[in-house]
């Protein structure tokens, strides 16, 4: 049965869109705690688009379950994600014009730089994962480079209907049971949602999805609990048929 983390990073992009202090990502954070998340998961970037320095330092005081920090290879971002030391980290590509990460990091050509960060993040007591297209090649340099975990890049799946749904679905299958073969632990997550989760939590080897937007979204009609025990129930109970929520 997957963990469910929630990605708190849309709750600051409300609160950016203003330069406010409100809404709070912390505070929303540890009310998702409260209703069942497992983890909390938010993505510093450079342009410091959403979170910013202060709630990622304010998160790892106050979070009582586990802070995974999505961190790109910005020497920057790997400074201060070494400073922080929160007890997971995911590396994810960045480019600076995207809405939201676009594809998994390229851990083939990356393999220099990763060769060197993964094990000195993993050497401050970080569960370290690499964020990965279901592409064989890169799962393999993953774990050539001594990631404990790879999370999957579920976005081809979420935007994806009919065969083309099925076929990306397989593709994630597969990359997962790749992966558990080759020594690596498996996450998953991106543009995952109530009415789509089901099947990739039911896939094997998963033990965390990552799922942000959708929660939020949510939460503006349900609130914070209903919105993240929804998604636990879905996340836990892969094959009951859920009665809740629809598509948001």
């Amino acid at each position: 049965m997957p963990r469910l983390h929630v990605n708190i990073d849309h709750v600051a992009t409300l609160r950016q869109a203003r330069r406010e202090s409100f809404p709070d990502p912390v505070e929303w954070a540890l009310l998702a705690e409260h209703a069942g998340a497992a983890g909390i998961t938010c993505h510093l970037r450079k342009d410091r688009r959403h979170i910013q320095d202060a709630d990622v330092r304010r998160l790892k005081r106050e979070v009582r379950t586990l802070l995974n920090l999505e961190t790109s290879l910005d020497p920057e971002i790997v400074a201060f994600t070494r400073r922080i030391r929160p007890q997971a980290v995911c590396i994810v590509p960045e480019n600076r014009g995207e809405l939201t990460t676009e594809g998994g990091l390229d851990v083939v050509a990356e393999k220099r730089r990763l060769s060197r960060v993964v094990p000195d993040f993993a050497g401050r007591g970080a569960a370290v994962s690499l964020f990965v297209d279901p592409d064989l090649r890169q799962i393999r340099a993953a774990a050539q480079v001594g990631a404990a975990f790879v999370e999957l890049h579920t976005g081809r799946y979420a935007n994806a209907e009919g065969a083309r749904s099925r076929r990306e679905l397989a593709r994630l299958r597969a990359a997962a049971v790749y992966a558990h073969e080759h020594g690596l632990r498996v996450n998953a997550g991106h543009g995952l949602d109530y009415e789509n989760v089901k099947p990739v939590a039911a896939l094997p080897h998963v033990e965390e999805l990552n799922i942000g937007f959708a929660i939020v979204a949510w939460s503006l009609f349900a609130g914070v609990e209903k919105a993240v025990r929804e998604m636990a129930h879905l996340v836990h109970a892969p094959r009951s048929r859920h009665h809740g929520a629809t598509q948001r």
